[in-house]
């Protein structure tokens, strides 16, 4: 199979869809790989790395796109890759298409077979390769509340672990899953007064025992939430629900009762934010106040820690990536279930049942079409 790796061209995205330890093991299976000159050089990686590994630097985006049969990404695609897209293309990166109705409508009309990393489940059903980005942000997300609770970047000049005879900052995660865990063990080291709500009560057990009197654990109702925020430094946005839209669980009023001051960091933002003033940023424009909170709502937060994140998820989409190339696309999604759960668009249809409910449109399950 011919695969493709562009360089990314979201606002500051400096992660690129694989390593050249991922290039070298699609290769050693005869596959051939075009990279487009540079794609790496924002995580550190060398076009010289690329070749070495037995990749081929292809001058052009417009080239890579036209050749390959299947395009490995990291974001979704933006601006000008709309049009590089065809029928039949593979196209393998976060997609997050549910508050994306623009983005749905092109793949559906170009034809493009759309798996999202963010939907392929793992035996336990949890989500494996959305797990190593979510890491990155539930630890990032808890830096950068940090960071802009300082008054000069305009919050309430605010230290996280306080200092003797000062109490540290009030955190409230709403969300105790991939991203709430590595956030509550940041703001633990930190020193923070933390604060997580869910509504699996399972889960709550289990962080109480991990992290027993460090942290306070609620059950996640409208009340809860509000009297959470309503004392809280910072608040991080930390709900999914695999393949749909975040629910809005902070409200607009429930920010008139917040602290002048306080930062919310919404890390469900892809999916289209858990917060309901919640609006994508960029790493080059990443706030905004409503009712006097700053909110930090930047759709691809694990792009500023690019090395890191990249290597992180090749390790997890390698495997997956050999599979669609190994057998095909039919052959691999009939034979694991766990990766048909990524097909989210196939020969003009929506294929993930929870993107379609998301916008109000047509589903077809991929048994059908497949």
């Amino acid at each position: 199979m011919i695969i493709g790796l562009p360089k990314e061209i979201k606002d500051n995205e400096y992660r690129v869809g694989l390593t050249p330890a991922g290039v070298k093991t699609l290769n050693d299976y005869g596959h051939t790989i075009l990279i487009e000159t540079h794609a790496g050089e924002g995580s550190g990686i060398s076009d010289d790395e690329y070749r070495t590994a037995n990749g081929q630097i292809v001058g052009k985006a417009d080239e890579v796109w036209e050749r390959a049969e299947m395009i490995v990404k990291v974001k979704e695609p933006v601006g000008p890759e709309y049009e590089r897209m065809r029928e039949g293309q593979i196209l393998f990166t976060y997609l997050h298409l549910a508050p994306d109705l623009k983005l749905t409508k092109v793949l559906l009309e170009r034809k493009v077979t759309g798996v999202a990393y963010e939907t392929i489940t793992n035996d336990e059903g949890h989500l494996p390769l959305l797990t190593p980005m979510s890491e990155v942000a539930g630890r990032m997300a808890i830096q950068v509340g940090a960071h802009y609770l300082q008054r000069t970047e305009g919050g309430r000049g605010v230290l996280m672990g306080g200092v003797p005879g000062v109490l540290p900052a009030k955190v409230c995660i709403i969300g105790g899953g991939v991203v709430g865990i590595n956030s509550i063990k940041m703001a633990v080291g930190l020193g923070a007064n933390v604060a997580v709500l869910d509504v699996n009560l399972e889960r709550l057990r289990y962080l109480d025992d991990i992290f027993g009197s460090l942290i306070k654990t609620l059950v996640s109702n409208p009340f809860t939430v509000q009297e959470a925020c309503m004392h809280a430094d910072l608040v991080v946005g930390a709900v999914l629900i695999p393949g749909a839209s975040a629910p809005k669980l902070v409200t607009r009023k429930m920010l008139t009762t917040m602290q002048r001051g306080a930062v919310i960091v919404d890390v469900a933002v892809d999916q289209g934010g858990c917060i309901e003033t919640t609006k994508p940023t960029t790493h080059s424009n990443p706030t905004f106040y409503v009712d006097d909170v700053l909110h930090y709502c930047v759709a691809n937060m694990p792009g500023a820690v690019p090395r890191t994140s990249t290597f992180a998820l090749t390790n997890a989409t390698l495997p997956f990536a050999l599979k669609l190339a190994n057998k095909g696309f039919k052959k691999a999604v009939t034979s694991d279930a766990n990766l048909k759960n990524g097909v989210n668009t196939y020969e003009g249809y929506i294929t993930y049942q929870a993107v379609a409910e998301s916008q109000g449109l047509p589903y077809k399950s991929i048994d059908e079409l497949n």
